[in-house]
């Protein structure tokens, strides 16, 4: 008696499935990939509306490009770009983030008056627009304080005047009118309003890292402050380090601020003078927008690197993926 083995014929490439073979075991897996008919639907609107837009910068005549490109190489856009605007951003930024770590620390002291001090700072310059803070200090402190008298105390003077006294305790005069700069001015008004920023990222950063980090370096016998610097503060920099980047580089942009003061050495002031003589606004526009751009983009080439460097040891990298698979290779393990 001869028996007869039947076998399911493999599906039909059209429908996909699973082929069997005649012992039984499962084949190939003939798949068949998802059709999405509604990604080159939006390549195509997008070709389309990019194609409109590159035919509008070429056919109209008023943006004017090549005097653009001359805008941007003018004596005075160059000076304003150095002096008002890489100048400003880099003093500002040193002066949001030494201070923001400092007030992000305040805020996670078990001290009660230094937390409220801190959540007082970040309080106020979080709330008054950074335009307003620029102006305050560039136009109204010199107004308020022409003189600053330092005492020994507070109200020295009032008390010498009170008492009948030669001298009024004056200790120190400093004259505001007379070193007085718009740019100072306006790099720490724009400092003191990114560290309220800065220390919440700080706090964030340092709320990240565990607290048995705190707990070992106490172990080894390190004071707080030394377990900040050298234990808690370099492992918080992978959380810090992409915020301060965006911040940085909003920073940068912020700086076209103090051309309403006015800061003649400001590179959107130039710009912007350079197309009310001649009556070209929109290609110095366009000379400013490339100049930021380029800045811009310089600033995230940096943060790239910068990040990379602060996350060795968090997750694979691409270079220890491909040096894992080439071990995994050489000892047998698997493609």
């Amino acid at each position: 008696m001869t028996s007869t083995s039947s076998s399911t014929p493999p599906p039909s490439p059209e429908g996909g499935g699973v082929a069997t073979s005649d012992d039984g075991r499962p084949g190939t897996i003939d798949a068949v990939p998802v059709r999405h008919p509604g990604r080159w639907v939006a390549i195509l609107v997008i070709a389309v509306v990019g194609a409109m837009v590159i035919s509008s910068f070429v056919t109209n005549e008023r943006w004017d490009f090549p005097f653009a490109f001359q805008v941007m190489n003018f004596n005075p856009v160059l000076e304003g770009l150095l002096k008002g605007t890489i100048i400003a951003t880099v003093g500002s930024m040193l002066i949001g983030v030494s201070l923001g770590v400092v007030v992000g620390i305040m805020r996670l002291s078990s001290n009660p008056v230094l937390k409220f001090v801190g959540f007082l700072y970040t309080w106020f310059f979080r709330g008054v627009p950074r335009l307003v803070l620029v102006t305050l200090f560039g136009t109204g402190i010199g107004y308020l304080y022409p003189r600053f008298d330092i005492g020994p105390f507070p109200f020295s003077q009032q008390l010498a005047g009170f008492l009948g006294l030669s001298s009024d305790l004056t200790i120190l005069t400093l004259n505001v009118n007379q070193i007085s700069s718009t740019l100072i001015w306006g790099i720490i008004a724009m400092g003191l309003s990114e560290a309220a920023y800065m220390a919440e990222i700080a706090r964030a950063g340092i709320l990240s890292v565990d607290d048995g980090q705190r707990e070992a370096a106490a172990a080894l016998g390190m004071s707080p402050s030394l377990s900040m610097r050298r234990v808690v503060l370099p492992q918080a920099m992978r959380v810090i380090i992409p915020p301060t980047g965006n911040e940085t580089i909003a920073m940068l942009k912020d700086t076209s601020l103090l051309a309403f003061l006015p800061l003649t050495t400001e590179l959107f002031f130039q710009t912007q003078a350079i197309g009310n003589r001649t009556l070209k606004i929109m290609p110095t526009i366009v000379a400013a927008c490339l100049w930021y751009l380029i800045l811009t983009s310089i600033l995230m080439v940096a943060q790239h690197y910068i990040e990379r460097h602060y996350s060795r040891g968090y997750g694979a990298t691409r270079t220890q993926a491909k040096t894992t698979l080439a071990k995994n290779r050489i000892l047998g393990k698997g493609a």
